[in-house]
This record gives C-alpha cells, sequence and structure tokens, in this order.
C-alpha cells in the first residue's frame, strides 16, 4: 500500500487537487500534517473527503497537548460522518520545536500520547468515557452522534520506547524513517512491543513514513529536499546523526543557521550523506531500488512524505506510473 502526505500549506483547493489525483492514480490513503502554522488539519480533512469517494484519510499527526483528546475525537469523529470507514487518526508526541514556539512543554510523552490513544479509543467507540489518567481527567464524556466503528488509530513514533508503545496499543505504527537500517532497527522494537502484548505483525499496520522526493533528473529530485533534510537533521538526536556518521558539528551548524532563518546557507550545508540517511530521492530508478528494500523488511504501508518532489503534480504520477506498478504485480 502507498500512502501520501499532504502539508496544508496551500489554498485547500490545491490540496482537494492532489487528493483526487492520488485516488485517482491508486494511492491508499492520505495523510495531512498538524502544524500551528499551516492550515487547520481537520478543516482539510473535511475537504478533501468531500471530494474523494474510496481513499482513506487521515492526520498524520497530531500531539495530545495542543487539544484535549476529547476535542480531537470528536473532529475525527464528525469526519468520519462525511466519509465513513475512511478516517484515521495519528497521534504522535508532537514537535518539541514547534511546540515550544507556544510555550508548550511536551511533558511525558509516552504517557500522553497512551492517554490520548485510549480516551479517543473509548469515545469513538460510542462509549461513555470517564478516564483519570497522569495527563488528563475525564469526568464524564459521551457523543451525541454515532460513528462507523471503523477508524484506525495510529501512532506516530522514532525512538525506541514510543515504537514498543506503538505496536502495544495502536491499530497502526508511523515509522518516522527512511534509511533500512534505521527501518530495521525500528521494526525490532516494533516486534518487542507486539510480544509484550500477546500480539502479531497481523494485527497491526506497519507503516514508513518518510521524506520523499521524486523526479526524472536526480539532480532536481535532490534539490527539492533540500529544505527538509536541513529541518530533520537540525533535530535529529546525536545518536541518529553518530549512527549515520554526520558529525555533531555540522548539525549543530545547520541549527544555528535555521534559527536565524538563513535559508538559503543553511541549505547549502545539507551533504549527500544526509540526504541518504533521512530521505529518499532520485530518479524513478532509485526511488523504486529503496523502496523495495523498506517493503522487504516486512512493512505493509510507505508514506511518501514532503516534498514528494519539485513539482507535486508531476511526482504524483510518477509514482503511480514507474513505482507502484512494481508492488502491483
Amino acid at each position: 500500500m502507498f500512502g501520501i502526505e499532504f502539508i496544508p500549506q496551500e489554498p485547500y483547493w490545491k490540496i482537494v487537487y492532489y487528493s483526487v489525483q492520488a485516488e485517482k492514480q491508486g494511492f491508499s490513503s492520505i495523510w495531512i500534517t498538524d502544524h500551528f502554522m499551516n492550515r487547520n488539519p481537520y478543516v482539510t480533512m473535511a475537504t478533501i473527503a468531500v471530494y474523494t469517494s474510496k481513499i482513506n484519510v487521515g492526520v498524520g499527526v497530531t500531539n495530545p497537548y495542543l487539544a484535549n483528546p476529547v476535542v480531537t475525537a470528536q473532529a475525527i469523529g464528525s469526519l468520519d460522518e462525511i466519509a465513513p470507514g475512511r478516517i484515521m487518526l495519528g497521534i504522535g508526541a508532537g514537535d518539541k520545536t514547534t511546540l515550544g514556539m507556544l510555550g508548550v512543554k511536551a511533558g511525558k510523552p509516552l504517557t500522553a500520547v497512551k492517554e490520548c490513544v485510549e480516551i479517543c479509543r473509548g469515545l469513538l467507540s460510542g462509549e461513555k468515557v470517564s478516564y483519570r489518567g497522569k495527563i488528563f481527567d475525564i469526568k464524564s464524556a459521551k457523543f451525541a452522534f454515532k460513528t462507523s466503528g471503523k477508524i484506525k488509530i495510529y501512532v506516530g513514533a522514532q525512538g525506541p520506547k514510543m515504537l514498543r508503545l506503538a505496536a502495544r496499543i495502536g491499530d497502526g505504527v508511523l515509522i518516522n524513517a527512511s534509511h533500512p537500517r534505521d527501518v530495521e532497527d525500528a521494526l525490532k522494537h516494533v516486534d518487542e512491543g507486539l510480544r509484550e502484548a500477546g500480539r502479531t505483525r497481523d494485527d497491526i499496520d506497519i507503516a514508513i513514513y518518510t521524506s520523499f522526493s521524486i523526479a526524472e533528473d536526480e539532480k532536481e529530485a535532490i534539490k527539492a529536499t533540500l529544505p527538509v533534510v536541513a529541518f530533520i537533521v537540525a533535530g535529529a538526536p546525536d545518536f541518529l546523526l553518530e549512527k549515520h556518521d554526520i558529525p555533531l558539528d555540522q548539525a549543530k551548524t545547520l541549527r544555528k543557521l535555521l534559527d536565524k532563518a538563513a535559508w538559503g546557507e543553511a541549505f547549502s550545508k545539507v551533504t549527500p550523506d544526509m540526504i541518504e540517511a533521512f530521505s529518499i530521492a532520485g530518479n524513478p530508478e532509485q526511488c523504486l531500488e529503496k523502496v523495495e528494500r523498506l517493503f522487504k523488511l516486512g512493512v505493509n504501508q510507505f508514506v511518501v512524505g514532503s516534498p514528494i518532489g519539485s513539482n507535486i503534480r508531476k511526482s504524483i504520477d510518477l509514482i503511480a506510473s514507474r513505482v507502484i506498478p512494481a508492488f502491483s504485480r
């Protein structure tokens, strides 16, 4: 299965256009990112739901800090009425940098995500929820409307503990990784979490959520991914950078340049090693080879993440005509 991520930076009609195109071209899911500086993901999802008929649509991912889980579940449940059985909820710990801009302290991420999933699942199943947790205290909540009962909850994860948690409680896990070594390591933690919960891989959808850029010209594809990779490297933990032999001083330089909004200089500091570690970028043949390696590890879904390519419309067509058919066969 192939999913695709859209960032609601552009007007809703452009996202709808790309979404209709993705549905026609054989993608199985659309994921809409949730960052306060962009358009509201649920409004964006509603417009997509109206103009599509079969593709699944999810928020990928929201966090437990900016909205009470009851409000998140309310939005997802309302969307399910527009597109029954096609709506998905992705929950993760959130981006510390963006949350920090709002003065939000993302404390106890494992607990916050776990409680958010449990509260949302109860409400979306039609239950009356009373929940006393370490983060959330819900006295009594029940929706006055019914959902399809088919809403899957995915947990966005990268670190070992969150990966294990996702495997224990999620209907799916969105693994934030691009390199086969990282995916292989992530799956070990997923398997550990599944064992702890008495589950198997058949009980969960394992999706890779990766920065992706495709074009006929390799250089054009790589150029498009430079901004995304710059931010990934700047926010990556030291152990992950060391794992890929990326000098910590280079990452530190990137952080300083991005903090100063020195975009051009920052993007020029992105190295081939960074691109190889944190994205899949290249011509169709190169991208196909890298995606194949990930599916062979046991992944169920590949989510094509930002930037997709220098020209999103052309890139969707390229993926549909030169990548997806290889897996259909």
